[in-house]
């Protein structure tokens, strides 16, 4: 009978560790999968924040472009007309052309003494830039999160659990293969 309860007491000490390693198992791997719906999140947010930042600062850079483009477009025609003023009315009327648009010019750069296309356009692009980098890190973290995930369901004896579970493997974040070209923005 001594026997008998030994036998007993030892088989329960092996469905206990083998219940053990079990639940343990489970968790780590609903763990590991947790990990990775939520570092996927994070990428979801990231080219959310790229969704919406991109066509507003293009618009931004637009319309800041636009007014300056018009004005000095303006300078440069009135300009061009006095160049080419043989008359003197046609360099009457090519001067008030040009102190209209100069007079223009003074009143954006009052109203707008910041104004200048180039700081707008490296904005755009240290923004788009930022974005672009705060993307790829996410994306680097997901691969690692997901190989992490990956190792344990194809290592033994996890790889039976994983199996039984309905643990499968997860795919990469790799880049599009039109990826490869960069982006073009265009005003």
């Amino acid at each position: 009978m001594k026997n008998f309860m030994k036998i007993i007491i030892a088989l329960l000490v092996i469905v206990a560790l083998i219940g053990g390693f079990f639940a343990t198992s489970y968790n780590g791997l609903v763990n590991a999968k947790e990990e990775i719906d939520g570092q996927w999140a994070i990428i979801e947010s990231k080219l959310q924040r790229r969704y919406d930042l991109i066509p507003n600062l293009v618009e931004t850079v637009k319309g800041s472009m636009k007014q300056e483009k018009e004005v000095f477009g303006r300078i440069a025609d009135a300009r061009a007309q006095m160049a080419g003023a043989k008359s003197v009315e046609e360099k009457v009327k090519a001067s008030n052309e040009l102190e209209g648009a100069l007079s223009r010019l003074l009143v954006v750069m009052e109203n707008y003494p910041q104004l200048r296309s180039n700081e707008n356009v490296t904005r755009l692009m240290d923004e788009l830039a930022g974005t672009e980098n705060r993307i790829s890190v996410e994306r680097d973290r997901y691969n690692i999160v997901v190989k992490e995930y990956n190792k344990k369901i194809k290592s033994f004896p996890k790889n039976i659990i994983a199996g039984i579970l309905g643990f499968d493997s997860i795919p990469y974040f790799e880049s599009d293969k039109e990826a490869k070209e960069a982006p073009k923005v265009s005003f």
